[in-house]
This record gives structure tokens, C-alpha cells and sequence, in this order.
């Protein structure tokens, strides 16, 4: 039997869909919302019978019957600690996503469940979220910090990092649940994360934590430093936040978050950009080479992927510096709607099963 799903990624001023047929895609397509029309909901959360409405109506123009679903999934959101896998949206998880004190924000990922949920129960089929960023398979010892009062937490895209071990298993001719592998996700964050048979057990916290600098955030910084900025008197709490997430990396050291323009620059001589570039390889590097050591050597195969993905001075930095280590494959871009859609489909196939949200 075929099996077809709808998936539903929401952002800030987007919201994502994609119609998949088992792995035949139907239709994909990125709704833009204007920030005005957005602001007028008052919160978050109360976009989503507007965005749902939006939906609804992209399908019928792409001549998809709603009636002919057999499960929607939304993109997961910040829920409590979950581990991987396919999970069945219910009253709790609608409740935990509404609460901005679990995480400190609410995200516009959440509205994926919100969505998934008012559709399903519309049409009467499972609703399920899918991988959320806050996966946590971390072995005890990967949740040791140093002080009591902090705990490492995971924190990272797992959605496509784990759907392309998946891929990158299947590719060995292994199961997932046979391979060792570190999988690197590079966008405007990065997640760097050792994977034990099939499980995330280490990663570098890709908000806010240790690991490498990316194009917006700061990665780990000497804590000394930090402490004198904090309270410098320069910055709010939400100012030095905003900086270390959004305008850190590469967007503070040159002014753009562009792989392509630091590139252009690297090309037309500019020493600097070659520099900062090359220091952002460096630390993924080194983040990789943490990963092996947690995996005790025994990595299978490294894999690459992200929109810097598609920047070869970048791959060429990481490849010569860690392909002692293990072969490296790439996977460029991201893979987030199918990975959602896939995630629905295994459960329907009974390949695996819905888990239950456990709070």
C-alpha cells in the first residue's frame, strides 16, 4: 500500500509544506507570510488556524484531496527532552509547546504540532511530530559540565542529522542500529554529533554551548571573557543573547552570514575572510576529532550537511584535516520535509513505532 503524508514546517515569516507518496514527492512548496499580518495574532501560537487555513488551501491548489491523507506531521518544536524518533502529538505536547518557560522562548517550530494536530483531528488521521532539536540520547557521562548547577544538554538539528544517518547507513548496506558515524549539520548554526548505533550520544550544543563559531553564533567562548562582558555594562541579558546567537561568527568577524560572499571575498584576495573561514573549519574540526574520541576511533564514516555544504573551500578544510579518521560523503543542503514525511511513513509501514510523549 502507498502512503501519502503531509508535512508542515513552520518559520518566523514561512511556513514549509510537502505532500509525499512514500518517497515519491507530490508537491512542496514554502508559504510567505508578511511579518504584518503576522503581528496582528498577538503571540505565536495563535498563528496557527491562520497558517493552517493557508494550508489547507495550497493543497487544493496543487490538487491534492486533504480526504486522500493517511497522516500529517508537524516539524517538532521545543518540547521537553525526547528521545528520536516518530512521536504521536496529544494534550500534553500542545500544552508544554505553549509554555514559554520551558526554554526561556517560544519558537515558530512549535506551531507544527498545533497545526498537524487541528488537521488530523479534521480528517480524522494520526497527527505526529517528528526529531525535534531537542533529541536527547546523551549517554550520563556527555551530561557533565564541570559545575553541579549547569548540566550539557542536546540541543542540535536533529531532524536532518538523523534522518541522513539513516541514509548514510543504508548506504554501508548496514542498519542504522550497526554504525558508528559523526554527522555534521552546517547552517546558520552547527551541530557536530557523535552517533552510536543509531543514537545521538554526545553532540555540541548548537543554540547556545561548546563547539565550533558558525555564521551567526559564537560557539564556546573563554568563559573569563564572557564574564567580563556580561557585566560590562554594554548589554542587556537579551542584547548579549541576541549577539551571541544571531550576529556572532561569521557575521561579526566579517560582517555577512554568506558562505557564497565570503567566498567571492576569499577569491578576490580578501586575507581576512580567509582567515575567519578557515578558523570556522578549524574548530568543526576539532569538534569531528572530539566526536571520534568519544566513539572510541570506531567511526564508520563521517557525512556533511547544510547549505555550507555546497561551499567546497569549506569541505576541502574539514576533508584534509579529518579524513584520517574516517571517509568523508556529503550531503548538501537539508533534507528537513522529506526526513518529516519519512518519519510519518515508517510508522504507518509499522517499521517502527509512535511513540508516546512521555510527560
Amino acid at each position: 500500500m502507498t502512503y501519502r503524508v503531509l508535512a508542515i514546517n513552520p518559520g518566523s515569516t514561512s511556513t514549509k509544506i510537502a505532500v509525499y507518496d512514500d518517497v515519491k514527492p507530490v508537491f512542496e512548496k514554502t508559504l510567505r507570510h508578511d511579518p504584518t499580518e503576522l503581528e496582528k495574532f498577538g503571540g505565536i501560537i495563535e498563528q496557527y488556524d491562520f497558517r493552517k487555513d493557508l494550508v489547507m488551501e495550497a493543497m487544493r491548489e496543487n490538487n491534492v484531496d486533504s480526504t486522500s491523507l493517511h497522516a500529517v506531521v508537524g516539524r517538532g518544536g521545543l518540547v521537553r527532552p525526547v528521545s528520536g524518533g516518530t512521536m504521536k502529538i496529544g494534550q500534553s505536547m500542545l500544552r508544554d509547546l505553549q509554555d514559554p518557560a520551558l526554554w526561556g522562548r517560544i519558537h515558530a517550530s512549535n506551531l507544527g504540532a498545533f497545526i498537524a494536530d487541528a488537521i488530523s483531528k479534521e480528517l480524522n488521521i494520526p497527527g505526529f511530530i517528528v526529531d525535534p532539536v531537542v533529541v536527547d540520547e546523551f549517554d550520563d557521562i556527555a551530561r557533565i559540565s564541570g559545575i553541579p548547577e549547569i548540566e550539557r544538554k542536546s540541543l542540535l538539528h536533529a531532524l536532518n542529522i538523523r534522518y541522513i544517518a539513516r541514509l548514510m547507513a543504508k548506504k554501508l548496506g548496514k542498519d542504522s542500529s550497526e554504525v558508528n558515524l559523526i554527522g555534521v549539520h552546517m547552517g546558520g548554526g552547527i551541530s557536530v554529533a557523535a552517533i552510536k548505533s543509531g543514537r545521538v550520544v554526545d553532540v555540541n550544543n548548537a543554540l547556545l554551548g561548546m563547539g565550533p563559531f558558525s555564521p551567526q553564533r559564537a560557539g564556546a567562548l573563554p568563559i573569563g571573557d564572557l564574564i567580563e562582558m556580561a557585566y560590562s555594562g554594554k548589554y542587556t541579558k537579551k542584547e548579549l543573547n541576541s549577539y551571541l546567537t544571531k550576529t556572532a561568527g561569521l557575521m561579526a568577524y566579517l560582517g555577512t552570514d554568506s558562505g557564497i560572499e565570503v567566498n567571492q571575498r576569499i577569491k578576490a584576495g580578501d586575507e581576512k575572510a580567509k582567515l575567519i573561514l578557515d578558523a570556522m573549519c578549524y574548530q568543526v574540526s576539532k569538534e569531528i576529532g572530539a566526536c571520534a574520541a568519544v566513539l572510541a576511533g570506531k567511526v564508520d564514516a563521517i557525512f556533511l550537511s547544510g547549505g555550507l555544504v555546497y561551499n567546497d573551500i569549506i569541505v576541502h578544510s574539514i576533508e584534509a584535516r579529518c579524513k584520517f579518521i574516517a571517509e568523508l560523503h556529503l550531503y548538501p543542503g537539508e533534507k528537513e520535509m522529506e526526513a518529516l514525511c519519512q518519519g510519518g511513513i515508517r510508522v504507518l509501514k509499522g517499521i517502527e513505532p509512535a511513540l508516546d510523549y512521555p510527560y
